[in-house]
């Protein structure tokens, strides 16, 4: 027996208080159990997502920057002197090829058709006199009533009204077209512009500003620069054979970032090169039924320009960077262990890399699970849609202490 002095009171006396040997071993072992970790389990291998890489075509397309512009552009001028009568276009209408704009005070023109005519008239009497004459002197001749001399001349002057008469029908034909120029027309059909001029105005032949302009919207051209140094090294790789040539189709974009719904065609390239900024111009022309394009845009063009049939895509979030900043993959071989690969990618397409080397069709690629796993791990590889959006992390519950 164990006894305990413990105080009861302090009026009475000390009792003593008697335990039990077994019940202190059992406290003991209790307390010894609270202290001691339960034994560690055997964890089993990380899950990580994979996705299984493939070949596929993939056109290589390049993002380039330019302005829009009118496909046909006439700017309007008389050419004839004068007083303008009357306006006869609204501004900013469609205007067809020969419709008459302006009309000019045709008086002086129409007299100076009527005076012509009278001249020629008067050049086709001529004619008809000296052909007589010259035809009598002919008959006169053989029997010498006149002499030769007169009979040659009899000729000559027949010519000269003759060509008096081809002269007079110029003079008369450009009498009309300078009548017929006081109407001015339209060169093209399109949109014309504000009017420079109102009636009562003079204006002159050939002036230096334009009475309107006249811009033909569909189709609609759009100017763009490529460096030279981009344009050689795609016509390299296009002679070596790992890519093909793609069509002519271009896509754009407007200035409010929408995407433009007709598509359009590569027109031409420029054969000089700009000295003074290395670029190449390429022109490409979008249809504009709608006249959403106007003269003068800033848009960006997607240029297709070569399609590689047999591309590696990689997601973005497979490829890392070492220290050293080379890009870095890690793939699973046949025994679902990790190995590292070191990988050269050519451009970004998308939220995909677009791989040169060291990474091949049938590639188990790791893409979620990076930071779990490291070289050499064995790991449980579970296919997963890269672009899917990942599970939400689980909240830790709260457990016994």
């Amino acid at each position: 027996m164990i006894v305990l002095n413990s105080p009861i009171s302090p009026s009475e006396p000390q009792a003593r208080l008697a335990l039990p040997y077994g019940a202190f071993i059992a406290i003991g072992v209790v307390l010894a159990g609270c202290g001691e970790p339960p034994p560690p389990q055997k964890a089993g291998p990380v899950e990580v997502g994979i996705v299984t890489l493939s070949a596929q075509p993939v056109s290589l397309q390049k993002e380039v920057f330019g302005r829009t512009v009118a496909s046909l552009v006439s700017e309007v001028r008389p050419q004839v002197a004068g007083i303008v009568k009357t306006r006869r276009f609204e501004e900013g209408a469609m205007v067809k090829a020969g419709q008459v704009l302006y009309e000019i005070d045709p008086t002086l023109y129409q007299s100076a058709v009527n005076e012509a005519t009278a001249s020629l008239r008067n050049a086709q009497a001529v004619v008809a006199a000296a052909e007589a004459k010259s035809r009598r002197y002919g008959e006169l001749v053989d029997i010498e009533g006149v002499s030769r001399q007169e009979v040659d001349d009899a000729k000559a002057a027949h010519e000269q009204a003759r060509a008096a008469v081809e002269q007079q029908r110029a003079v008369l034909e450009t009498a009309r077209v300078n009548l017929a120029y006081t109407q001015v027309r339209a060169p093209i059909g399109g949109r014309i512009g504000k009017s420079t001029v109102t009636p009562g105005a003079l204006v002159t032949a050939s002036q230096a500003d334009p009475l309107a302009t006249i811009r033909k919207l569909d189709p609609m051209y759009v100017d763009v620069t490529q460096s030279s140094a981009d344009l050689l090294r795609l016509r390299q790789v296009l002679s070596t054979g790992g890519l093909r040539p793609a069509d002519a189709a271009i896509k754009m974009v407007l200035e409010d970032e929408s995407a433009y719904a007709q598509p359009g065609r590569l027109k031409f390239s420029e054969v000089a090169v700009d000295e003074s900024t290395g670029t190449v111009t390429l022109r490409a022309e979008f249809p504009n039924p709608d006249g959403v394009l106007l003269p003068g845009m800033y848009v960006r063009a997607v240029l297709t320009e070569a399609v590689e049939p047999e591309a590696i895509m990689a997601p973005q979030q497979g490829i890392t960077r070492d220290p050293k900043g080379g890009a870095t993959a890690l793939v699973l071989n046949a025994e679902n262990k990790v190995v590292p690969r070191a990988v050269t990618t050519r451009r970004s397409i998308g939220d995909q890399w677009l791989v040169a080397s060291g990474l091949s069709e049938g590639d188990r690629l790791i893409v979620q699970g990076l930071n779990k796993v490291k070289a050499g791990d064995t790991v449980n590889p579970v296919t997963v849609d890269p672009k899917a959006p990942a599970a939400p992390a689980r909240p830790a519950t709260a457990g016994g202490r």
